[in-house]
């Protein structure tokens, strides 16, 4: 939605934005070519694997999720300073939880996916996710030309992401070898290489 379907539609894709509930009727009748909704609990509550086996991992159009909880901000400033904080400690506890819940959840239901539904798993080609990132420089370069709100809050996240994921791959160790130390596989044999 929104930008994501900018990125496809400038990726080449025909974009159909529906709600989550018309999805899997609409592949069922053969409309859509394929689909995405969000990650392989809500995809596999929706009903995905009965209508497609094929299921891609990674991606940049939505590389990550979180948690919000929107707050009319009259009233939120309207309480008591105490009762803002409460909020404030209850939605980054949420948001938390939900974080750390979802992490455990969607292996499960994607390997449910695989064993009980014969869903085949496949990585996007690196020279796939090369090509989203281009796309992504129009698609951002057309909305900042046309907003300048936007402008600034790219550039915010992008100063963001320049500091925090340059810490995260320049100090966090990888993951990858590990797994494969203690597992004897890597992470990505489950699924098809492309």
């Amino acid at each position: 939605m929104g930008l994501a379907a900018d990125l496809m539609n400038e990726f080449g894709a025909a974009v159909t934005i529906m709600g989550g509930g018309d999805i899997v009727p609409a592949m069922d009748r053969g409309l859509l070519d394929g689909a995405e909704f969000n990650n392989p609990s809500s995809d596999r509550l929706l009903g995905f694997p009965d209508v497609s086996k094929t299921w891609m991992l990674r991606s940049y159009h939505q590389d990550c999720e979180s948690f919000e909880i929107i707050l009319n901000k009259a009233k939120h400033d309207s309480l008591p300073e105490e009762f803002q904080a409460i909020l404030q400690y209850a939605a980054k506890a949420a948001s938390s939880e939900m974080y750390w819940k979802a992490m455990d959840r969607y292996p499960k239901d994607l390997q449910a996916m695989r064993e009980e539904q014969g869903v085949q798993t496949y990585i996007t080609p690196d020279s796939v996710l090369e090509a989203q990132l281009e796309a992504w420089d129009t698609v951002i370069e057309n909305e900042s030309n046309n907003s300048e709100f936007f402008k600034r809050v790219v550039d915010s996240q992008r100063d963001y992401c320049e500091r925090v994921v340059g810490w995260h791959l320049e100090g966090n160790t990888p993951k990858e070898p590990a797994y494969r130390h203690f597992y004897g596989r890597a992470s990505t044999d489950t699924s098809t290489i492309l």
